[in-house]
């Protein structure tokens, strides 16, 4: 059985920083696009950011471009989420999700589950 687990995440003031890890396992992860969403209280999931697998290309949402980066080590089947100067609209809960699609809009069909970020004021 396919699993994803998240870990990284916490409590952090404004302005300050988190590295999310996500750990595949019981996959060919090298041939899985990889992305992160998050999901606030009384909110929708949304897409964060997506790293592709066949060309390594990298996608973000428009609210945290130039703030997050996301990266994977196919050789440890690990994708990372890096995030800087967190802002308190970042807080939710962060998810980990495999998709067969070489675009960040493809199916996410493994999912993990979850790693709470909260950013204070």
């Amino acid at each position: 059985q396919v699993q994803l687990v998240e870990s990284g995440g916490g409590l952090v003031q404004a302005g300050g920083s988190l590295r999310l890890s996500c750990a595949a396992s019981r996959l060919t992860f090298r041939r899985y696009t990889m992305g992160w969403f998050r999901q606030a209280p009384g909110k929708e999931r949304e897409f964060v950011s997506a790293i592709s697998w066949s060309d390594g290309n990298t996608y973000y949402t428009d609210s945290v471009k130039g703030r997050f980066t996301i990266s994977r080590d196919n050789s440890a089947n690990m994708v990372y989420l890096q995030m800087s100067n967190l802002k308190p609209e970042d807080t939710a809960v962060y998810y980990c999700a495999a998709s067969l699609s070489p675009l960040p809009t493809g199916s996410y069909i493994y999912w993990g589950q979850g790693t709470q970020v909260t950013v204070s004021l």
